[in-house]
């Protein structure tokens, strides 16, 4: 016994070293395990996802136009990119500024308002988070967190002036707008200076009547106004109206509907609501606009200052004149003859029609020519 302590003494050292040794082993097996359940070998790591929170203008979600283009974007972004997002709709909170404020103080890493009427709320609460990102569409807040998403609606509403002027028959068109603010008149003056090209160049001579449903937001949701103006220009000889009006302008479909005539959508593809009587729609790509910037905040290449999509961009133009797409199809179920009624229509379209709507849109494009924009400075 004395001799076994003897030893152990000797070479105690030794055998410390030793018990050294196997532990550090044994932490590194432990770790390399706890490693390879982390990051399973040919798997990837999760790409860390955003949680993006939008406040709608009014008219909210289900309007067909403005909110529902947003949306749609907000939803490929959850679909390809895995983000989350909420939408908090019009009046669901005191004000809009309230909702830009909870959503900026939940943890939200995107906030985004849908409107020019939400400028001055957005600009406020931007300046009280800065390390928050904000979008702002259909305005410019000059903040170095908000990236303003802005159209040149002038130059798509240039396209469906093109095309009325071209379809019409009695030579006289409509415009229906929502609010008169400066940003409905940039599709009014698109679509008239539209009409005054083809008066130009093909020698027609057709008039432009125009109307709006009032002065405040709530003129983009009124479609028991817009069906009394619609009836009062077609009772004045329009055959075509063109409105820019939101929900509005389900009224100007009804009234197109009931009288036999013509209407143009505008913002997303509205040609499903009333098949064989919307000629074509106006489309603001609102949807592309919000994904690139959901994209870009994912990424990390969020950058601020003002996004402005025009016909070049692909960000406003008209919708197919010659094939039934697939969002019409879905808009109105796959019902066999409601899909009929809208085939019928565009094949009713003339072949120089849809020439003079793409050369136009050509020419916008390469800058051959230039749509003024009444807002400009």
């Amino acid at each position: 016994m004395i001799k076994m302590y003897q030893l152990f003494r000797k070479h105690r050292s030794l055998l410390l070293l030793a018990i050294m040794i196997m532990a550090v082993s044994l932490v590194g097996v432990g770790c390399a395990k706890k490693t390879e359940e982390k990051a399973p070998t040919g798997e990837a790591p999760k790409a860390k996802g955003i949680k993006v929170g939008i406040v709608l203008s009014t008219g909210g979600k289900g309007d067909k136009s403005f909110n529902d283009a947003a949306i749609a974007g907000l939803e490929r972004a959850k679909q390809e990119l895995g983000i989350e997002y909420k939408y908090i709709e019009p009046k669901e909170m005191a004000s809009d500024e309230e909702a830009l404020r909870f959503l900026a103080e939940n943890g939200y890493d995107l906030v985004i308002g849908v409107g020019f009427l939400m400028k001055t709320s957005l600009e406020k609460v931007a300046t009280e988070f800065p390390d928050v990102k904000f979008a702002l569409i259909d305005e410019v807040v000059d903040k170095p967190n908000v990236a303003s998403l802005t159209f040149k609606e002038h130059e798509g509403s240039f396209l469906a002036g093109v095309l009325a002027a071209m379809m019409s028959k009695t030579g006289n068109v409509g415009f229906v707008g929502g609010a008169d603010f400066p940003l409905i008149h940039k599709f009014e003056e698109g679509y008239r200076q539209g009409v005054e090209y083809v008066n130009k160049n093909f020698g027609k001579n057709v008039k432009v009547q125009s109307a709006y449903a009032g002065t405040t937001g709530e003129a983009f949701n009124d479609p028991v106004k817009g069906k009394a103006l619609a009836t009062t220009q077609f009772n004045n000889g329009a055959d075509i109206i063109y409105h820019a009006s939101g929900g509005t302008g389900q009224g100007v479909f009804e009234a197109a509907a009931e009288k036999g005539k013509f209407a143009i959508g505008v913002d997303s593809n509205q040609n499903w609501i009333k098949p064989g009587t919307i000629l074509a729609s106006m489309l603001k790509r609102v949807d592309v606009a919000v994904f690139q910037v959901v994209k870009d905040t994912l990424d990390g290449k969020f950058t601020a200052g003002n996004k402005v999509f025009g016909v070049k961009e692909d960000g406003v133009g008209l919708t197919d004149l010659r094939n039934v797409e697939p969002v019409e199809k879905e808009g109105v179920k796959n019902d066999a003859a409601a899909i009929k009624k809208i085939e019928d229509m565009k094949k009713a379209i003339p072949d120089d029609v849809v020439k003079a709507v793409n050369d136009a849109k050509e020419k916008i494009a390469k800058g051959e020519i230039t749509v003024k924009d009444p807002t400009a400075k």
